[in-house]
C-alpha cells in the first residue's frame, strides 16, 4: 500500500483510555512502530545535510498532512487501472497477505525521501529500484495482447509516480492547508523523488501533471477488469482491525469521492450519496487529535537541521 503517516500533527493530543489503543494500532498499521518513532526515523535525525527539501518546502507542508491518508488509498485505487502496474502488484506482492508490511515498505521511501539527507533519499531510492528489478512478467494489455512488463520500465514508473504525486496533491488540495509555492511547486519538487527511482521525464507542473495522467487513458493503455475489481474490493476492505475500520470506511469513500469522474467510473465506483468530503475532514480532524504531536519524521528532520546550523 501507499499511504503516508503524517510527520506532524497540527493538533494537541487528546488521547484517552478510550482513543489510546485506537493510536496504538494506527500508529502500528502506519509505521510498524506502537510509538509513531520506526528505527528508520533515527536515520533521519543522524543525516549530514539538508536534503533534497527542507522546511517551508512544498513536498514537506504536503506529506506532512493528514490529507496523506486519503491519498494513499487514492493512489493505490488510480494505479491498478494500468495492466501492467496491476500485473506486478498482482504477480509479485503480497499485499493480501501481509498488507501492513508492504505499507510500512513504502512508508519508509516516502518519509526518507521528504525529509531525510540526501544520502538516505538515495538509499531508499536504491532499494525500491533493486525490488522493481526482479519484479517482471506478463499481462494481457487493453486490447487483449500479451506484453512482457517489467517494473522498472519507463511506461510504469511514469505511471505510478504521475499517479501518486496526482492522489497527494490532488487530496491535499481538498482537505489541507496552503501550499509553499502552490501547486506547481509541489509537483516540480517531487520531480525530484521521480527521477530517484528512475523516471525519465516527471511532470514539473500541474499542468504537465494532468496532462501526462491523461495521456494514459486517451492513449487507450488503461483498463478494467475481474483482477482490477478484485484489487478495489480490497482496498475497500483491507483487513484492518476492526475497531479502525469505521475510520477507514470513511477515508475510502472521501479517496473515491476526490477521484476525477472518468477514472471513477472505470474503477467501477459511485461518488457516495452522502457528503463524504466533508465526513472525510471531520475524521481527518479527529485522527489528528488521536495522534497528537509526538516525535515523528518531521521533528527529527528539524533536530537534523538545527544540529547542521541550517534552521
Amino acid at each position: 500500500m501507499i499511504l503516508a503517516t503524517p510527520s506532524i500533527t497540527r493538533y494537541p493530543p487528546a488521547v484517552t483510555s478510550l482513543t489510546a489503543p485506537f493510536r496504538s494500532r494506527l500508529l502500528s498499521a502506519l509505521t510498524g512502530s506502537t510509538t509513531g518513532r520506526p528505527d528508520w526515523v533515527g536515520q533521519i535525525e543522524a543525516g549530514n545535510d539538508a536534503g533534497f527539501f527542507g522546511v517551508g518546502s512544498a513536498a514537506w507542508a504536503v506529506h506532512g498532512g493528514m490529507p496523506t491518508l486519503v491519498a494513499g488509498i487514492r493512489a493505490l485505487l488510480m494505479q491498478t487501472l494500468h495492466p501492467g502496474a496491476m500485473a506486478g502488484v498482482h504477480d509479485w506482492s503480497r499485499y493480501k497477505e501481509d498488507p501492513l508490511g508492504r505499507l510500512s515498505g513504502t512508508i519508509q521511501w516516502l518519509i526518507g525521501v521528504t525529509f531525510s539527507d540526501t544520502a538516505m533519499a538515495t538509499v531508499e531510492s536504491t532499494r525500491v529500484q533493486r525490488f522493481h528489478d526482479r519484479v517482471r512478467g506478463t499481462y494481457l494489455d487493453a486490447d487483449g495482447l500479451e506484453c512482457d512488463y517489467a517494473a522498472g520500465d519507463a511506461e510504469l514508473l511514469s505511471w505510478v509516480h504521475v499517479v501518486f504525486t496526482d492522489a497527494f496533491l490532488g487530496c491535499h488540495l481538498v482537505w489541507g492547508g496552503p501550499i509553499p509555492g502552490g501547486p506547481n511547486q509541489y509537483v516540480r519538487e517531487w520531480a525530484t523523488a521521480g527521477q530517484l527511482v528512475g523516471v525519465a521525464n516527471p511532470p514539473r507542473s500541474q499542468a504537465e501533471l494532468r496532462s501526462q495522467l491523461d495521456a494514459f487513458k486517451t492513449a487507450g493503455i488503461l483498463k478494467s477488469d475481474e483482477r482490477v475489481a478484485e484489487a478495489v474490493r480490497f482496498i475497500r476492505k483491507p483487513g484492518l482491525a476492526t475497531g479502525m475500520m469505521p475510520a477507514y470506511r470513511v477515508l475510502f469513500a472521501g479517496a473515491v469521492a476526490s477521484i476525477p469522474r472518468p477514472y471513477r467510473r472505470m474503477l467501477g465506483l459511485r461518488r457516495p450519496w452522502w457528503p463524504a468530503i466533508s465526513v472525510t475532514r471531520s475524521v481527518l480532524w479527529l485522527v489528528g487529535r488521536i495522534l497528537g504531536t509526538s516525535s515523528t519524521s518531521e521533528v527529527a528532520a528539524r533536530k537534523r537541521l538545527a544540529r547542521l546550523g541550517l534552521l
